[in-house]
């Protein structure tokens, strides 16, 4: 269940060094799973509007390796560590080529109506099932 996204570094994600500013690896993972979900087929748009159920960052844990830099052509993959009812464990990197710039760990938790924690959505439960590592 390995997901790869392409992504380019610009002017507006670097500092004054030409360097890619902490937080945006952030924002490159959260894209990351947003088309890994996408891949699997779900619509999260969709999904909120259907049941009211959304995801919540609950933890991140991050290493930063290396730098990357203005113009570097990067690779983000998303890969599913565990699942349980109500959350999800992913395993990220950025890369590039084969040199990894950062890793994290990231649990996501659903959701629903309320705000308070719920079980995935069915569709998204039976995606996973199988997928999940330990």
């Amino acid at each position: 269940m390995t997901h790869r996204l392409t992504l380019r570094v610009y002017y507006e994600d670097t500092d004054l060094a030409g360097i890619v500013y902490y937080a945006n690896y952030l924002k490159f993972i959260e894209r990351g799973r947003s088309e890994w979900l996408r891949a699997l087929g779900i619509d999260q748009a969709a999904m909120k509007e259907n049941g009211g159920h959304v995801f919540a960052v609950r933890r991140v844990e991050a290493d930063y390796l290396r730098p990357a830099k203005f113009d570097d052509l990067l690779e983000v993959t998303t890969d599913l560590a565990t699942a349980s009812p109500a959350r999800v464990v992913l395993n990220q990197s950025v890369r590039r080529g084969e040199e990894v710039l950062f890793t994290a760990r990231v649990t996501v938790a659903c959701l629903g109506p309320s705000g308070r924690p719920a079980r995935l959505p069915a569709p998204l439960a039976a995606a996973l099932k199988g997928g999940a590592h330990g």
